[in-house]
């Protein structure tokens, strides 16, 4: 399971709740009038606003009976740049939504580990270590060990100890798999 994200990263942004209210409102009348292409486009809108707003646009569409509209967003959300993409995580479970925190980090880290590697390397360099090691949990609870090896191309030296760090927080066989992987990928663990 993926671990929630610290809940520090972003305050809900309770003075969204009128651009709630309005997109809400317009997806609830494109789905009774059958527009699903244009209520698809309003949802991806919607997974870039800032991720204070988030948690009040979960509550509403779930209120308004447009639950599997969250999962789309959901979906949609997790194609944010990395950074983004955590904050979103750590915003939706410190207003206790931890299952969708979870869910996003989970779908978002199906991106290649270059990427990983390089979002890892600017949170972390950037002081942003908690958020790295959020990021770096999730990757190393949902790829294999192969896959997370490749993810210390760009800076094995500074990846390399923060991602064995990450799957000792898994397992003590999550860690030893991962040593493996990156020994064969020809790092030193």
């Amino acid at each position: 399971m993926v671990e929630p994200v610290p809940a520090d990263v972003v305050a809900v942004d309770d003075g969204g709740a009128e651009a709630v209210a309005e997109a809400v409102g317009r997806l609830a009348r494109l789905r009774a009038e059958g527009r699903s292409g244009e209520a698809h486009v309003l949802l991806a809108e919607a997974a870039r606003w800032p991720a204070g707003r988030l948690p009040l646009l979960a509550d509403a569409l779930h209120r308004a009976g447009l639950g599997a509209d969250w999962v789309t967003l959901l979906w949609e959300a997790a194609a944010l740049p990395a950074e983004q993409l955590v904050a979103t995580a750590g915003t939706l479970t410190a207003a206790g939504r931890d299952d969708d925190g979870r869910q996003l980090l989970r779908q978002g880290v199906a991106r290649p580990a270059e990427q990983i590697g390089a979002a890892v390397l600017r949170l972390d360099g950037e002081g942003r270590e908690r958020e790295a090691r959020a990021l770096l949990d999730a990757y190393v609870r949902v790829r294999t060990p192969e896959e997370a090896a490749r993810c210390v191309a760009a800076d094995p030296g500074r990846l390399v100890p923060l991602l064995l760090r990450a799957a000792l927080g898994v397992s003590d066989e999550r860690h030893w798999d991962l040593v493996h992987a990156l020994r064969v990928a020809g790092h030193t663990a």
